[in-house]
């Protein structure tokens, strides 16, 4: 009976799990906590080694961790005992990993199979690479094989007076290294936007000399690091050749955020003004930060942890009731901080709790706080903007202020004397043409920035805008834009034969011309001196380039009355066209420019004898420069039956010219062909006989079929 007992109970072990706290892993169980399955022993005094957690009065002090991850703030290691055993289709070979990312001190025990433990170290006290088995931002050590028939038990050692946390999860490599993939981008996300954010008020900062936006640089500094250290990628990346200093631990650089986090605080809101108590609330919390990282230097980091618990009662009440108070104060930028900072400390909330063993950790909660910050640092921003604003409408109001009050003491006056009354009337009335003649100043000096003062035409500043902005528009609009440049040529002959008035005079008259040659879309300007130029947009812009130039040479070429003489100059007409030949102002003035012809080519091209005869515009391809047709010097001639032809030159600065003619030639009134003076006259070239009408047309009918 004994026997068939003893086998029963042998039956039933054989059934029933190799031991109650083992974790069984299958092949699908890539990422499973472990948590549910270890024990727990807390180590007063840190007296125990591995080789004591045999003994049977040790081990019956282990407890069931149920799940818990974290155990708070606490001054002694705490161990951890973990058993796992593999199904029948598992992979026998895994990957343990730590989540927790800051411990100040782990280390592994694995069996070496001879009875014996292999130790491993990790957390800040050793390098990155020296305390992981894997680069992984996270803690992550290879186990030994795991079998199916007998469990792997092991032991974990965790030592951190700021917050003993330690999620365990098994891992197939494959699997582990996927998901880092995915974690890292949308972290590196993160850190993208907070240090572009960083770097713009950076900027604003170096500008402004404004304090605000310094807290605001070294508050995002502060948040920058310590998310950094609490994914471990500052580890990973920025200090990985050693232990962590103190200054980047999880004390010394929460304090440093904290620290100016409650001096941006204080000048945003403008505590110590509209919210006093607050602000001496604040000023402590300042004191207690400071005390944190003295004790954390001096080796107390579990107190230096523990200041953070207060703070918390502190800081975080006094920044949420200062802006609360500010926004019902009617300060925009408050609004703007509480959504914020209420949102950054929301989490920070939740880091103290998981530090604390109130709440346990979860996958999630990592993500929490760099989402806060990144939202942190766009609204605070924005905040800054606001301030500024304010600030500028805060001057203005003092300055309208100081001016109603100025005008009461003035009626004050003026009601109290009659002299003293009239006396202010004359103030008032000087005042108010001070103000008149300050705002046609300023009038005209908008006139003088993007006008030119001779000729009343837009200047070459204005004409960078307009063409830039006409390039943008017809860019949106898959259109064209041309640019003309116009210049005057032989025009110093004029200023030194005539003077400068006689100049002016001309320049004023075509810059007249010019404005009444272009449409109301388009743009005449002077560039300066002889230089003039036309803007034309529109859909047909490439023709009406043509028949603008054609317009140009016929008009500017005409001349101008000057005490009884004629003044008159040749013109050149050069284009260029936005897209075709550039894209930006400066390239589409120098292509303009340089398809200039000038005038000693031009008359190479036309020979010795060369007519007024128009060059054809419709030719135009765009970038080619017209010609003025016209020459400044006109001439006037007329037939009569049984005479010489008679030249005279109308050029108001030389005397008629006249071939020798029979004396029955000069005698009676000589009269101007209407033909001929309604029609652009020839240029005579030095160097060659006058022409008639026929032998002109001659010569032109010539080159055009040449």
């Amino acid at each position: 009976m004994h026997a068939v007992l003893l086998a029963l109970l042998l039956c039933l072990g054989t059934l029933l799990p190799a031991h109650a706290d083992t974790a069984v892993i299958g092949a699908r169980d890539s990422g499973r906590n472990l948590n549910a399955h270890v024990e727990l022993l807390m180590d007063p005094g840190a007296e125990l080694q591995v080789t004591d957690l045999q003994r049977a009065e040790v081990l019956a002090r282990f407890q069931p961790a149920q799940g818990k991850a974290s155990v708070g703030q606490s001054p002694h290691p705490w161990w951890v005992k973990v058993t796992l055993q593999r199904t029948s289709d598992a992979p026998a070979h895994w990957w343990l990993e730590v989540g927790s990312v800051t411990l100040k001190d782990l280390r592994l025990y694995l069996p070496d199979g001879e009875g014996g433990w292999h130790e491993r170290q990790s957390g800040e006290l050793v390098g990155f690479h020296e305390g992981r088995d894997h680069p992984y931002r996270r803690m992550l050590f290879r186990l030994p094989e795991l079998s199916d028939q007998r469990p792997l038990t092991f032991y974990l050692r965790s030592y951190d007076p700021a917050g003993n946390s330690f999620p365990l999860k098994v891992w197939q490599l494959d699997a582990l290294q996927e998901q880092a993939v995915g974690e890292n981008l949308f972290l590196g996300l993160i850190y993208g936007l907070i240090l572009a954010m960083l770097l713009y008020n950076l900027f604003i900062f170096l500008s402004l000399r404004d304090t605000a936006y310094f807290w605001y640089v070294m508050t995002t500094s502060g948040a920058l690091l310590m998310i950094l250290g609490m994914t471990g990628h500052g580890f990973q990346y920025l200090w990985p050749n050693g232990p962590v200093p103190f200054w980047l631990d999880r004390i010394s650089i929460p304090a440093l955020w904290g620290f100016s986090a409650c001096r941006f605080t204080q000048t945003l809101l403008q505590t110590r003004r509209f919210v006093p108590w607050a602000h001496r609330l604040l000023t402590f919390a300042l004191c207690l930060y400071i005390t944190a990282v003295l004790l954390n230097f001096s080796g107390l980091r579990a107190f230096g942890a523990w200041v953070f618990v207060v703070l918390a009662l502190t800081a975080i009440p006094a920044s949420l009731w200062a802006s609360f108070r500010r926004w019902r104060q009617g300060y925009f930028p408050a609004l703007l901080y509480l959504c914020g900072f209420g949102v950054i400390l929301g989490s920070v909330n939740l880091l103290l709790l998981r530090a604390t063993g109130v709440i346990q950790p979860a996958a999630w909660s990592g993500y929490v706080f760099p989402l806060a910050v990144a939202a942190e640092s766009i609204l605070f921003s924005f905040a800054l903007a606001s301030r500024i604003q304010i600030l500028k409408q805060e001057r203005a109001a003092a300055l309208e202020h100081a001016d109603r009050e100025k005008s009461a003491r003035l009626k004050q006056v003026q009601a109290s004397a009659e002299q003293l009354s009239l006396a202010v009337e004359a103030r008032t009335a000087e005042l108010a043409q001070a103000n008149r003649d300050l705002s046609e100043r300023e009038i005209e000096l908008k006139q003088a920035a993007f006008h030119d003062p001779l000729t009343e035409l837009p200047n070459r500043r204005y004409l960078i805008e307009r063409v830039e902005a006409a390039m943008a528009e017809a860019a949106r609009r898959g259109e064209s834009i041309a640019l003309l440049l116009i210049d005057l040529d032989h025009f110093k002959p004029i200023n030194d034969g005539h003077g400068h008035d006689a100049g002016d005079l001309l320049l004023r008259t075509l810059g007249q011309r010019l404005r009444g040659l272009v449409r109301s879309s388009d743009m005449a300007a002077r560039l300066g001196g002889d230089e003039f130029a036309i803007l034309l947009t529109g859909p047909n812009v490439e023709q009406d380039a043509g028949q603008v130039a054609e317009r140009l040479l016929h008009e500017l070429s005409l001349p101008v009355r000057y005490r009884g003489t004629s003044l008159a100059v040749t013109v050149s007409v050069g284009a260029a066209f936005f897209p075709q030949h550039a894209d930006e102002f400066a390239r589409l003035y120098k292509a303009a420019d340089e398809r200039s012809i000038a005038p000693s080519s031009r008359a190479g091209r036309a020979g010795s004898s060369r007519t007024g005869a128009r060059r054809p515009i419709s030719r135009y391809s765009g970038a080619a420069r017209a010609r003025s047709p016209w020459s400044a010097a006109r001439s006037r001639w007329c037939r009569r039956p049984g005479r010489a032809r008679q030249w005279a030159s109308a050029s108001p600065t030389a005397p008629p010219r006249r071939q020798a003619a029979p004396a029955a030639s000069r005698s009676g009134p000589r009269r101007a062909c209407p033909s001929t003076l309604a029609r652009p006259a020839a240029r005579v070239v030095h160097g060659s006989p006058p022409r008639c009408r026929k032998a002109r047309y001659a010569d032109n009918h010539r080159r055009s079929h040449s």
